[in-house]
């Protein structure tokens, strides 16, 4: 499934999610490198899925799991008692499925799934700005932006929140409240509630 064609998400109460929607240069994953430490210190458990936009292999060629693999092991697991790894090949695929990988992650019940990438999906997204980067503000065009992060004072449209890029203090108490405002958060800002 293509970004672009973005599908549908299931949003089940009981794994929040949030994306973490910027363009490139902008500073999520620094951001994300900051921001995690401190959202564990609020007590979440916090799950990160995260989009790459080329082929990337987290094997090393010459080790068993990436010679298995490659001989077509589908999929590969390799763990020992620090870790887990699954890799797998996803031929045919323009790109990942985001509802495959939160379902991947659901059963190890994180309080909180970020979501890094994958911005043209419809699921709650927090936007990083940042003006140098030269790029628009997608919360205008973007109904799931719930808020805004910037190094400025950009214009944002009504129901979107104003953050500070450099308060991560601030934005961590935002992220570690998510939880809690999940319910209330499953739709669009043009989306009028049901009766």
């Amino acid at each position: 499934m293509s970004d672009a064609n973005a599908g549908p998400l299931p949003l089940l109460d009981d794994l929040p999610l949030l994306g973490i929607a910027a363009w490139s240069g902008t500073g999520k994953t620094t951001l994300l490198e900051r921001l995690l430490p401190a959202l564990r210190q609020r007590g979440l458990r916090v799950a990160v899925i995260k989009h790459a936009h080329h082929a990337f292999d987290v094997d090393q060629p010459g080790k068993d799991s990436h010679r298995l693999r490659q001989a077509g092991a589908e999929p590969m697991l390799v763990a020992s008692r620090a870790r887990i790894a699954l890799m797998m090949e996803t031929p045919g695929r323009d790109e990942a499925d985001l509802a495959e990988l939160v379902a991947m992650v659901r059963p190890q019940a994180p309080d909180l799934v970020l979501v890094e990438g994958f911005k043209a999906w419809p699921l709650p997204k927090l936007e990083l700005y940042r003006e140098d980067v030269g790029k628009p503000l997608r919360a205008a065009e973007d109904g799931w932006i719930k808020a805004v992060a910037s190094d400025g004072a950009p214009s944002l449209p009504v129901g979107v929140e104003a953050l500070d890029l450099n308060d991560l203090e601030r934005l961590a108490d935002w992220v570690a409240a998510w939880p809690g405002r999940w319910p209330d958060q499953r739709r669009p800002r043009h989306q009028e509630p049901r009766a």
